[in-house]
């Protein structure tokens, strides 16, 4: 498969036959947002100052990991100063999945619990906890209340609302993978939407468009069928290239290892089905995305309000089908899947294994 033209990373990648997906690469053209190589400059400067990765860490491994290019290849169009605040929320989300796997790695349930709850008061009152002793509270609040600056606050309490669950998502995950629990099928699928943050990033679109979307526009049929469709997209895409990751750092929480647990599948069946999901979600969002636009021109009723929210949910709409291309290539150009190239498979090179926020 030939490596993609513009990659942001300094060697040509090539996707694996069993990973690629042609349609992507042909019908879903990437494009990076032009602040990008800032951004990727200033993430890194971020993640330094509030002690979120150690320095070493973030010499050797930050730019490798390519979550600035991530979001700058969903988030086209947001202002600067909302894509920035966008790639360094998404960063600490990174580190933060990073320290939950670590606890659960090295069995630190007081830990994850304290974290837990540090996390929820954060995300309330972001301004109490900037100079948290826990790197990871004090990121959280920066992130966070930077993102709150570009709406109103029914959009604030909303994304809160939408992080909490994901933090008790995440304790669930932490419990499943302590007691080796694999989840049915069913049950994966509704925690992984949470986990991922499905809401959360379809959240973000608005302050990148600028626009806060009303719940009649957001609860459409049309716009949440293509936002779910690009969010699962992603989710299930990022469970077939990190089951080599996780089958070797015992995880329990993939849609691979669900199927074969509670479906009998094999293996390989089981990574044909997730692709068989893929591709389908692809398919399945080209015929929602039409509906979506439709509904747009149906939004643009030639008052001023109805132009203004047409116009958001056409950016928003065209920033779901960059999540496709965004999404596809990262996973193959970000050291976060290259487990072959790890000392130890079970152990990402750019973690640290030792508790934080502890002293």
């Amino acid at each position: 498969m030939p490596a993609f033209p513009h990659s942001t990373t300094s060697t040509a990648i090539a996707v694996p036959p069993s990973l690629a997906l042609p349609v992507i690469e042909a019908a879903f053209p990437r494009e990076l947002h032009p602040y990008w190589p800032r951004l990727q400059e200033k993430t890194r400067t971020w993640l330094l100052e509030k002690r979120l990765m150690p320095a070493d860490k973030v010499e050797e491994y930050a730019d490798g990991l390519c979550y600035t290019d991530l979001m700058a290849g969903y988030y086209l169009g947001a202002p600067d100063e909302v894509l920035q605040a966008i790639a360094d929320y998404s960063a600490w989300f990174f580190v933060w999945d990073d320290r939950h796997d670590r606890d659960i790695v090295h069995r630190r349930p007081a830990e994850w619990r304290r974290l837990r709850f540090r996390l929820h008061a954060a995300l309330d009152a972001p301004e109490k906890h900037l100079h948290h002793k826990d790197s990871l509270v004090a990121g959280l609040a920066d992130s966070v209340a930077r993102l709150y600056s570009f709406l109103p606050g029914t959009w604030n309490a909303r994304f809160a609302r939408h992080f909490h669950e994901v933090i008790e998502a995440y304790d669930r995950e932490f419990q499943n993978r302590i007691e080796g629990i694999i989840p049915t099928v069913e049950e994966y699928l509704a925690l992984r939407r949470l986990t991922f943050a499905h809401w959360i990033w379809t959240d973000l679109l608005e302050p990148s468009a600028g626009v806060e979307l009303p719940d009649s526009v957001r609860k459409h049929p049309a716009f949440r069928r293509a936002a779910l469709l690009s969010q699962e997209f992603a989710a299930w895409y990022n469970d077939l290239c990190s089951l080599p990751k996780e089958i070797a750092g015992a995880e329990v929480h993939n849609l691979g290892i669900s199927l074969v647990k509670h479906e009998g599948l094999t293996l390989e069946e089981a990574v044909a089905e997730v692709r068989r999901r893929v591709e389908e979600c692809i398919s399945e969002f080209v015929a929602a995305e039409r509906e979506a636009l439709r509904f747009a021109d149906d939004l643009a009723d030639g008052t001023v309000r109805g132009k203004e929210l047409g116009a958001a949910v056409r950016a928003c709409v065209a920033n779901m089908r960059n999540w496709f291309s965004s999404v596809y290539w990262f996973h193959h150009e970000s050291g976060r899947y290259m487990v072959d190239s790890w000392d130890d498979r079970s152990t990402p090179p750019y973690v640290t294994n030792e508790a934080a926020g502890e002293k």
